[in-house]
């Protein structure tokens, strides 16, 4: 009798056991069938873009064809060597029409992107803006001038997709005030170019449109967040663009791909029409500025930005004119200089090109007085780390929700998907063997109350009057300080997030800064770079070393800083040590 029960209940329990199998079974089957039927739907969303995108060529290649069958005198060769100034003077006394313009750089643009993947889109529209700007009473500055833009500015009947998958079905109604106020200036809108997956991030890669290359070499990154621009820029492919910054994603791709950029005041430039990465995020503002191939085609675009129209449009930039008295001074400089600032040791050419710039300078006949930006690893940390992921990075993981992940950018993610308790562990395991890792983990938690909130916004605060106070003792005009290259190679940006912390020093102070591409990577540098051990002998520090590996030749550039609102200042020291460099050069 007991044996019969013992059996029963034996049996009893086999049933159960197989039955809460079975549901096992079939609720990890479910979850990956719906993961499956989620990825599928995902996948033919990008495949619906990439046919857009394929198309938007071929109708591209067929008028260029047609064109150059239709004009086969045009000169093309001779159009793609002009700077900007000399484009816009051929096209104002009609020396050159803006069609011949216009098809000669949709031309180099389709062989470029062909080879370095550089723009999402042609735009249809631009055969339509020629007709109209024949219409057109006054001929702007920039009057038939072909522009490229980055993906995320508003553009009539285009989304704007900051690489993700659930904004490719929300197209634009209207364009955005620049691309309104480029239009009034004459400009032609042909492409717009590729950026990062979220936009967070310095490898412009993502997987609806893929993985953006750098001109100069295909195993090295373009950068970003701005890197079709600088991509397509860097290979001949467009004369000038627009960019965004707000960690240094104007002039990360202008240095890998060695051309000049701006980032201008915060709201100098409007940003009306253009998708934010992350919405609400005002301590650490994002700016709008040109990227080309010499200060003098910057030049211009602030000039042609900085306009009646702009200011009519958007009640929130302040109508300030561009300054020519101040961009045209010829008073000596004083200009603060470093060439390190303590947290991420700089690359050997990084620190040359630096020393090398200031001696011309003072050569020149310009005042260099060493500065030292303080507290640099605070504000990486408590002021710049705190105002991306304030929400412990939930506003990230909500983005990359209905996304595939790009495999350049698994690391960021995996970050930003930590449980916050399980970042305050981290944080404290690391603290012994890697201090500044550790800081950055910590960091990553974010704010956990609207009163701490409230007091990161007053800490920002009193970092830039701290700055200011330092720069003040000193009666500095600008300053000159590195840039992060050379290029890496590709998928090292998506592990060294912190490596940015030379350029959102900026964007923390709200400073306008620009790039300007000086030298290239010697032998010499490429030696002392095998031996480089950094501040910290940390992760980082040996990640920064492999992604170094590799590039003899690869452009190095220095930033040009100055205060708030005087852009047209660091315009002019920008046009002074790129004069300066090319000079030397001519002398050599």
């Amino acid at each position: 009798m007991l044996y019969d029960t013992l059996s029963h209940s034996l049996s009893e329990h086999q049933k159960e056991c197989k039955l809460l199998a079975t549901l096992g079974c079939c609720v990890v089957v479910s979850a990956l069938g719906l993961r499956w039927i989620r990825n599928r739907s995902i996948i033919c969303k990008m495949e619906l873009e990439q046919k857009k995108r394929d198309k938007s060529i071929q109708e591209m290649e067929k008028a260029v064809t047609r064109f150059k069958r239709q004009n086969p005198e045009t000169d093309s060769r001779n159009i793609l060597k002009m700077t900007l100034m000399e484009l816009t003077e051929k096209l104002k006394d009609g020396s050159l029409t803006p069609e011949e313009v216009l098809y000669t750089y949709i031309g180099k643009a389709l062989e470029t992107t062909k080879e370095f993947n550089c723009v999402t889109m042609f735009l249809a529209d631009c055969e339509t803006q020629l007709q109209e700007l024949k219409k057109q009473k006054e001929k702007g500055l920039l009057y038939g001038v072909p522009v490229s833009i980055k993906d995320h500015i508003d553009y009539q009947g285009l989304p704007s997709t900051c690489g993700l998958v659930q904004y490719l079905e929300e197209l634009k109604k209207e364009d955005s005030v620049i691309v309104k106020v480029l239009k009034k200036q004459g400009a032609i809108i042909f492409a717009k170019t590729n950026v990062p997956q979220s936009l967070i991030s310095y490898e412009t890669s993502n997987t609806i449109y893929g993985c953006t290359l750098n001109p100069h070499n295909k195993t090295k990154s373009c950068a970003g967040s701005s890197g079709g621009e600088g991509a397509l820029i860097g290979a001949g492919g467009s004369i000038l663009g627009i960019g965004t910054d707000l960690g240094g994603s104007i002039r990360l791709p202008s240095s890998f791909c060695g051309i000049p950029g701006f980032k201008p005041t915060p709201k100098r430039v409007s940003i009306m029409g253009i998708r934010s990465a992350i919405d609400g995020l005002l301590s650490v503002p994002l700016s709008v500025g040109p990227m080309a191939r010499d200060v003098d085609s910057i030049t211009l675009c602030m000039k042609a930005l900085l306009c009646e129209e702009m200011f009519r449009l958007d009640a929130w930039v302040p109508p300030l004119p561009f300054n020519e008295e101040l961009y045209s001074t010829e008073k000596p400089l004083r200009i603060g200089y470093y060439e390190t600032d303590s947290f991420f040791m700089p690359s050997p050419g990084m620190r040359r090109v630096v020393l090398e710039t200031k001696k011309l300078l003072e050569e020149a006949g310009h005042k260099l007085i060493r500065f030292t930006p303080p507290r640099i690893e605070y504000m990486m940390n408590e002021l710049c780390i705190k105002s991306f992921f304030g929400d412990g990075g939930e506003t990230m993981r909500e983005k990359f929700k209905p996304n595939i992940v790009d495999p350049n950018l698994k690391d960021q993610v995996f970050m930003y998907n930590i449980p916050r308790p399980l970042k305050k562990i981290l944080s404290f395991i690391l603290k012994p063997l890697m201090p500044r890792v550790s800081y950055f983990m910590d960091s990553l938690r974010g704010v956990s109350s609207v009163k701490e909130h409230w007091k990161h916004h007053t800490d920002v605060e009193e970092y830039q009057a701290e700055f200011l106070n330092e720069w003040r003792k000193l009666n500095l005009d600008v300053i000159l300080c590195p840039m992060l290259g050379p290029a890496f190679n590709l998928g090292y940006p998506g592990k060294l997030l912190a490596a940015i912390n030379y350029t959102v020093l900026y964007n923390v102070l709200q400073f306008p800064v620009g790039v300007v591409p000086v030298s290239s990577v010697t032998n010499a540098d490429e030696e002392e770079m095998k031996l480089y051990k950094g501040y910290n002998k940390d992760l980082w520090d040996k990640l920064f070393k492999k992604a170094l590996e590799g590039t003899v030749g690869l452009p190095l550039s220095v930033q040009c800083v100055a205060l708030p609102f005087q852009d047209e200042l660091c315009l002019h020291f920008m046009k002074e040590v790129e004069t300066l460099h090319k000079l030397h050069q001519i002398k050599k």
